[in-house]
């Protein structure tokens, strides 16, 4: 039987060192990432809103895109699977709901952000959150289905206040407080533009920090992050960062040289893990069941 995938994360996040979360855009690129090697994923809201749409990181995506994307990557992988749900759709009774359909989804954790809908991307300029009041009845409203349906799930909290007109890291740590206290198993601080920021806010705040390791944020290492108290840092988008390159890359060159372009691609290709693409997606699991069946 499979393990619960929130249990299974709850004990690494209780494990000493620090997790990294490499973000998934779709069932592919989370193989990909657990074939690496890594123990968890995310759901990047932002790439699945550019891989999907086609379109920017501004509150396009809606809850069913996402919970749909959820369960095909959930579905796909043995690792816990981390889901950016943006402001969790709506008010407080709202994100009930959401939390509610990402547990069933197969979710191991999500996290949400105190920013006013439509959301932004947290790391472009013209972000604004919601007041702390507001912002706590919503977490609280995501703990208790939490309680409800699956206690190892995992609530993440996430404050945009940093990055708003004026905000300031006190900003930053009362709000990550206040969060903690209404039922936040982890604060997600985006936006911090230094170490010694980062260093504070694992000091102060009484719980587990995840920090997203991009934009304005300083390009910390793991060990050094970790030295800080960091417990998970994530790499959101470079799953899909390099795939668009590949493309362009590939459609260009196929563009200019057709067809020998193409072969020299497949010979370079030759004993790459996923140069045999049918092996990597698991072809010989379906003969074998035909054959079993």
């Amino acid at each position: 039987m499979r393990q619960s995938m929130s249990r299974k994360l709850r004990e690494l996040v209780a494990e000493p060192g620090i997790l990294v979360k490499p973000g998934a855009y779709n069932a592919l690129s989370a193989k990909v990432i657990e074939a690496a090697g890594f123990q968890c994923c995310g759901i990047s809201g932002y790439a699945v809103s550019v891989s999907l749409l086609g379109k920017p990181d501004v509150g396009f995506l809606t809850a069913n895109e996402l919970a749909m994307m959820t369960h095909y990557v959930t579905s796909a992988v043995n690792i816990p699977v981390l889901v950016d749900v943006d402001t969790g759709f709506g008010n407080a009774i709202n994100v009930m709901r959401t939390t509610e359909d990402f547990i069933k989804a197969g979710a191991a954790a999500i996290h949400m952000e105190d920013q006013v809908a439509p959301k932004r991307c947290g790391h472009v300029a013209g972000k604004e959150v919601i007041p702390i009041e507001e912002a706590v009845g919503k977490y609280r409203a995501a703990a208790k289905v939490r309680d409800e349906l699956d206690p190892d799930f995992l609530l993440l909290a996430r404050t945009d206040a940093r990055g708003v007109a004026g905000g300031t890291l006190e900003d930053v740590i009362t709000r990550a407080k206040a969060y903690v206290d209404a039922g936040a198993d982890m604060i997600f601080p985006e936006g911090l533009v230094s170490e010694e920021e980062i260093a504070r806010v694992c000091e102060e705040v009484p719980a587990p920090v995840h920090y997203n390791r991009t934009g304005v944020s300083p390009m910390v290492s793991k060990d050094k992050l970790e030295g800080y108290g960091v417990k998970m840092v994530s790499n959101a988008t470079g799953a899909l960062r390099i795939t668009a390159r590949a493309m362009w890359d590939y459609m260009h060159g196929f563009a200019d040289r057709d067809v020998d372009f193409v072969n020299e691609f497949l010979a370079e290709g030759k004993g790459h893990p996923t140069g045999d693409l049918h092996a990597f997606v698991g072809f010989s699991d379906i003969k074998a069941l035909e054959e079993e069946y």
